[in-house]
């Protein structure tokens, strides 16, 4: 692969069973619904989520994806994300994380930005 190559940004794809009912709890999680789309009624719904920079698509096509997946996100707000969902971030060498799973089924594993001096024992990619 060319290296010079800017890669501008990667989206995940989230299967869901419907957009309507997914979108409470992104919501919750604080991203906010960009768009939507239908080709017309009675066909799946394709919907873009996003929060700050951070964007995800949330699709009813039963060939984008499977359920199930996981996405890495590191957010800011670590502590109030995991308060309001009940959960207790985890220490890692790499940072302090949670991980949340949708009424779908899809894993998000988030983490808060590296702090000083977090990331000992975890080796640079050369």
């Amino acid at each position: 692969m060319n290296e010079n190559v800017a890669v501008e940004e990667a989206i995940p794809i989230l299967r869901v069973r419907e957009v309507a009912a997914a979108l409470g709890w992104y919501l919750r999680l604080g991203f906010g619904l960009r768009w939507e789309h239908r080709f017309e009624p009675g066909f799946p719904v394709f919907a873009e989520v996003a929060r700050g920079a951070l964007r995800l698509f949330l699709s009813e096509h039963e060939g984008d994806a499977r359920p199930g997946g996981l996405v890495y996100l590191r957010l800011a707000d670590l502590d109030a994300v995991a308060e309001e969902f009940g959960v207790t971030p985890r220490d890692e060498p790499w940072g302090r994380e949670i991980e949340l799973t949708d009424p779908d089924g899809n894993r998000l594993r988030i983490s808060d930005a590296l702090s000083e001096g977090s990331g000992e024992g975890v080796r640079p990619q050369r």
